[in-house]
């Protein structure tokens, strides 16, 4: 419980330093989250990172931990095909919204959610999920999703050591690779 306050503040911490204020037809997006390191988060194997979008009055933060390939093959292998992800390593991803976003065709109210993937070949499905200060997906709770997205899988334009996750710079989709392997999930914000 101690350790989660701890790495929830310094989530926070981070991302408060990285949010800009921008007027209401701008998107403020942070810098890429490989960046985003101290020692308290450096010495751990999968580091914590944390994504931001601003557009109009909406923020959405998302809180993860990089895993490293460290010549791996993970998708698929480490991480099946099938099986519900983490999305990241250590706690469970968790994202946050100040006003209701639109993900895929699907409407998710403001919040936090924790944030699970079931990947597959030529597709993942994104799953947003009430149950948050999860441990990894061994304690995931099918009946407390809130919402299921189902995006493609393409080719990533280069090789990400690290997972990572970011959001475009027009705040049109939050995108999420690893390896060679990347999703963009279309987000709408109502701005």
């Amino acid at each position: 419980m101690k350790r989660n306050l701890i790495y929830t503040t310094l989530a926070l911490v981070l991302s408060m330093s990285y949010f800009h204020s921008v007027s209401a037809q701008e998107v403020a997006v942070t810098p890429d989250p490989s960046k985003l390191t101290g020692k308290a988060v450096e010495a751990r194997p999968s580091p914590m990172a944390v994504a931001t979008m601003k557009k109009g009055d909406a923020y959405v933060k998302v809180v993860y931990s990089q895993p490293h390939l460290k010549n791996r093959k993970m998708i698929g292998e480490k991480e099946p095909y099938g099986k519900v992800w983490r999305l990241g390593a250590n706690e469970a991803t968790e994202i946050t919204l100040t006003e209701d976003i639109t993900i895929g065709d699907t409407q998710l109210e403001a919040g936090t959610y924790s944030m699970f993937a079931i990947p597959e070949e030529g597709n993942w499905t994104i799953v947003f999920n009430s149950g948050l200060g999860q441990w990894g997906a061994y304690s995931y709770d099918e009946s407390k999703d809130v919402a299921r997205v189902e995006v493609p899988v393409k080719k990533a334009e280069k090789t990400f050591e690290a997972f990572t996750i970011w959001f475009s710079a027009d705040g049109s989709s939050m995108n999420m690779a690893w390896g060679d392997t990347q999703v963009n999930v279309p987000i709408q914000v109502s701005a």
